[in-house]
């Protein structure tokens, strides 16, 4: 376990000093490092520990307020250290999408998980059976969508029954139950069964997410507005087992639209539980144009709202024509399916001060590790830009950020290294 909570870093992983001796995760803190002094080599993904913070205390009072739990989605960072920090802020439990994962949640030291996906294989079901047994208390719960899939579960006569949540979903998307009446002949079947015990109902609206408000809020109505008739009709038949039924939801683009949904009037104890995961670190792309939909709703500010914790920083390696420049940073380092990242501020070589990157510059290419970062509209055609000079990029999209980097180093407002988490993807 310590070696997962506290590793050694070397230089063999990215953004590690060079000359450094290997130290355990827990040291980088004391080591008197700062990013903008260039004690540590480009390019290096960063988080920004003033907006960490407040992410964390921002979406737990969120849910708070809404009379739900969070249970964050822990794939988008894999970090056991960010999971714990989830946990202290007051996170019921973690979501993750495989057993697999589960793994770095117990090393955080989470002791209520929601795997948000369809279980199945033998051995998947068999290390939920032995975690139970090697950690009394440890609740694992596991979304249903098909008799077939119940049958694989019977197949393996567990020693103790799942708990299962069945799944809703809609016609294109991705798992859950398409119909009313096939969500509750599973549910009848399950209810029956030795092998799981129904414990709840679930749905995910994220991926029909368009960032249109009126669009949107029609989307997610629709979506849980058939969820709950289900749930009221498993009430009906007395399908649901246990002392509460467990109703959750919720990626992290409509989360304000959702959490009002996760308490639905069933005449019996409800837990909701809200898995949005990317409000962690936040972004400066997709789930900041969500966001800024999300803050109207709200009718707050972007200041008052989530703030952007995650960056990479990158170096200029060439200027090898007019008005582009080409850094040190490619797809192996930034996240590229929702969008290119975007220049945030330049920081010139040997300095330990920046300035914000000119409105009209843009990244419109990565390779694998170089970025094309055009200079429209900055004057001179280097935009004053020059060779060594440090470029700060934000990301869209966290998680396949995250996935990047074996560890990153957390930062103070002046960029002095406080702290590093690690990642195990």
């Amino acid at each position: 376990m310590t070696d997962l909570l506290d590793p050694v870093l070397d230089p063999t992983y990215k953004g590690f000093p060079h000359g450094s001796p290997p130290l355990r995760r827990s040291q980088v803190g004391a080591q008197g490092w700062n990013v903008a002094a260039d004690d540590l080599p480009l390019p290096l993904a960063v988080i920004r520990a003033s907006a960490l913070a407040h992410n964390l205390g921002w979406m737990q009072r969120f849910a708070a307020q809404g009379g739900v739990d969070l249970a964050p989605h822990g794939k988008t960072t894999l970090s056991p250290q960010l999971m714990r920090r989830q946990l202290d802020a007051g996170a019921w439990g973690l979501t993750f999408a495989n057993v697999t994962q589960l793994q770095v949640g117990l090393a955080a030291g989470a002791r209520n998980f929601l795997v948000a996906n369809q279980v199945l294989d033998a051995a998947d079901l068999a290390a939920i059976d032995a975690l139970r047994d090697a950690r009394p208390g440890t609740r694992v719960l596991f979304l249903l969508d098909s008799q077939a899939q119940l049958d694989r579960i019977e197949d393996t006569a567990p020693g103790a029954p799942f708990e299962v949540l069945i799944e809703i979903g809609y016609a294109g998307g991705r798992t859950g139950c398409r119909e009313h009446g096939e969500a509750l002949a599973l549910a009848r079947r399950a209810a029956a069964s030795r092998a799981v015990t129904l414990a709840g109902i679930e749905c995910y609206e994220g991926l029909n997410v368009t960032g249109d408000d009126e669009a949107d809020r029609a989307r997610v109505a629709d979506l849980l507005d058939r969820a709950e008739r289900v749930a009221r009709a498993f009430v009906q038949e007395g399908l649901f087992e246990g002392d509460e039924v467990v109703v959750s939801s919720g990626g992290s683009a409509v989360y304000d639209l959702v959490v009002p949904r996760l308490r639905p009037a069933l005449g019996r104890p409800v837990r909701g539980l809200l898995r949005s995961g990317c409000y962690v670190t936040h972004d400066q792309g997709q789930y900041r144009r969500y966001v800024e939909v999300v803050n109207r709703r709200l009718g707050c500010t972007e200041a008052q709202g989530l703030q952007a914790a995650l960056e990479v920083w990158t170096r200029v390696q060439s200027l090898p024509e007019p008005g582009l420049a080409i850094l040190t940073a490619g797809k192996r380092d930034l996240s590229h399916d929702l969008g290119l990242p975007t220049p945030l501020a330049v920081w010139p070589r040997a300095r330990r001060e920046g300035r914000p990157a000119p409105a009209g510059w843009a990244v419109t290419g990565l390779n694998d590790q170089h970025a094309y970062l055009r200079l429209d509209g900055a004057g001179p055609a280097t935009g004053g830009l020059e060779v060594g000079d440090r470029v700060v990029l934000g990301i869209s999209h966290p998680c396949t950020t995250f996935d990047k980097w074996r560890w990153m180093p957390v930062v103070d407002d002046d960029y002095g290294v406080v702290d590093a988490i690690v990642t195990f993807f």
